[in-house]
């Protein structure tokens, strides 16, 4: 049925009643009791087919009387703040701003409300121009704004912020836009940094190395048998298929793929900070690196077991050799800080041994000034010692920032003594054994008993091959002093042997994550190849970081028999490698 040209069944009904009156007269009738124009008014408010003009109308009446607005027009407020304005014409835009920037400054009550209203639209398919203008905007009418946020973001309960990015943190769109922020409110820059880190951090312990590992050769082998079956059912020979690099470039294990998407998002701000128009910019940089050290101390250096935060120092340093120094000299100060907890000391000995090694772009004049200092030191924490006049045991629990320095030093030396040779092969060697290394390894303490075995072995064989210093026969007596220990469980009796009582970790162990990785692979030094050190030839795959390639050792390695003989000790490169990140030291 037709009714003035309309098909009555198909078009939808049509809204004969509007609110007509002004928005002054309809508060004012609200005041006195009356509000059916008021109810009125709050639905159109959120109606879809309102017309733009009737919205800047709206609008430009709200702006001359919100000095006005009482307790009783709050509900009135919140439906205008969930107009929906993005979206529309720039007029909409326009006059929508300028009622938040009258709202904020004559009622500040409803700061926090505007603010939530903001942030929420920090979401895809939306003008996050418009969203930073508006809070541009309230800045200029309430200039305390940043310290509301903070406050915010601090808190956590009740936190626009924090409460959103519960929410919305998978979100790249959402991360980069608070990113954005700091941008023009640097003031709370470090509080933004601090909360994305933290929820970065969350992600990555919960996406261990060898999981996504797992997860990687899981899909191989799955796309290895699907190539097999078509092979099976097509003889033919195709081209690999245009979308075959994106699809894999994404992570097989699915926390570890949000965790590349918002790295790669954190160092591109990190890179735009630090270089205005591919210029380098050395004030914005250094503010840069202040806040994210504070970050680190506050959150990375404590957490083990990470793989991949940390990185955004390491890319950040890479930027100047002055960051990268600045960096290890702070490492420095917290290693060698007596009044420090010493687990902290300890990780900040494991970032600096695994800094140095990793980082191509140190300078080897660097390496050397470091291992100076780290030698210099636990020479002098021997001498301390030996002039108490007593037995020193080895004991993890009392000399724990010692062994993690020394162990620091050797596997810098593994990474790095092929450079240390390679220009001039005399001066190297008197630098090595300048270093007096045979009086670290023999001393009381013994530090080739706590490190690591995969590190020991190499360290030997390096500095036996230079003759450096001979550690063999002390690793024989140290392995003859290894007591197994039999531990019961529903599978069986099993001997078993604590291969790692420093609880090592090496936090820039090879980075996994593939699209924020290609920033860092021209950085990174991959293990080299040493075949002249190995005492067994073994193969190897081509694209495998050797020094992680094979068995690792586990906190608890389950062995037949104590061991007690060079060979049943030594083992070559392709078995070494730094502990499993699934290692967790209590805090």
């Amino acid at each position: 049925m037709e009714i003035d040209g309309r098909d009555f069944l198909k078009t939808p009904s049509v809204k004969t009643v509007r609110f007509g009156g002004s928005v002054a007269e309809t508060l004012e009738k609200h005041k006195h009791g009356d509000s059916s124009d008021y109810e009125l008014l709050k639905h159109q408010l959120v109606d879809p087919e309102i017309k733009d003009a009737q919205i800047i109308n709206w609008l430009q009446e709200f702006r001359t009387c919100v000095t006005h607005l009482t307790k009783d027009h709050e509900q009135l407020i919140y439906t205008i703040l969930r107009l929906p304005w993005l979206g529309r014409s720039q007029a909409v835009v326009d006059e929508y701003l300028a009622f938040l920037g009258n709202l904020v400054s004559a009622q500040t009550v409803y700061l926090c409300a505007c603010l939530n209203m903001v942030v929420s639209h920090f979401t895809p398919s939306i003008n996050f121009d418009h969203c930073h203008q508006a809070l541009q905007l309230i800045i200029r009418y309430v200039p305390s704004l940043d310290i509301e946020i903070k406050k915010t973001v601090q808190n956590g309960t009740s936190s626009v912020l924090s409460k959103k990015l519960l929410i919305l943190f998978q979100s790249e769109c959402y991360v980069h836009n608070l990113l954005r922020i700091t941008v023009y409110i640097p003031s709370i820059r470090r509080d933004i940094l601090e909360l994305i880190i933290g929820k970065l951090l969350k992600l990555d312990v919960n996406a261990s190395r060898t999981h996504i590992e797992e997860a990687e050769e899981n899909r191989v082998q799955t796309q290895k048998a699907e190539e097999q079956s078509e092979e099976c059912l097509f003889d033919m020979d195709e081209d690999v298929s245009a979308d075959e690099p994106t699809r894999t470039t994404v992570m097989a294990h699915p926390v570890a793929e949000r965790l590349d998407t918002l790295m790669a998002v954190l160092m591109a701000y990190i890179k735009d900070i630090c270089y205005v128009d591919g210029s380098f910019h050395v004030e914005r940089t250094k503010e840069l690196y202040r806040d994210l050290l504070t970050v680190f101390d506050k959150l990375i250096l404590p957490t083990h077991a990470s793989c991949h935060v940390q990185y955004t120092l390491f890319y950040l340093c890479s930027f100047k050799p002055a960051l990268a120094e600045a960096f290890l000299d702070h490492l420095w100060k917290i290693l060698q800080n007596p009044s420090l907890p010493a687990v902290l000391r300890q990780a900040a000995a494991g970032y600096l041994g695994s800094f140095l090694a990793r980082a191509k772009f140190i300078p080897l004049s660097t390496v050397w000034a470091c291992l100076d200092l780290l030698i210099s030191w636990i020479h002098q924490y021997i001498d301390s010692q030996d002039s108490c006049g007593k037995q020193v045991c080895c004991d993890v629990s009392l000399h724990g920032p010692f062994y993690t320095s020394c162990q620091a030093v050797f596997y810098t030396i593994i990474f790095r003594h092929r450079a240390m040779l390679e220009a001039n092969m005399k001066k190297g060697l008197e630098y090595l054994q300048s270093l007096n290394l045979e009086r670290v390894v023999m001393c009381q303490l013994n530090p080739l008993r706590v490190c690591l075995p995969s590190i020991t072995n190499m360290f030997a064989a390096i500095t036996r091959k230079y003759q450096v210093v001979f550690c063999y026969t002390i690793i024989e007596r140290n392995n003859r002093c290894v007591l197994p220990v039999v531990r019961s469980s529903a599978g069986g009796d099993c001997v078993t042997t604590n291969t790692n009582p420093l609880d090592s970790f090496f936090p820039f162990d090879p980075y996994l994550l593939k699209r924020s990785g290609q920033l860092i692979e021209p950085l990174y030094q991959v293990w080299d190849d040493l075949l002249d050190t190995e005492p067994f030839p073994t193969k190897r795959g081509e694209d495998e970081d050797d020094f992680l390639f094979g068995e690792t050792p586990q906190a608890e390695g389950i062995v037949g028999l104590t061991p007690n003989s060079y060979d049943s000790n030594f083992r070559s490169p392709s078995s070494l490698g730094s502990p499993p990140n699934s290692l967790q030291r209590p805090f």
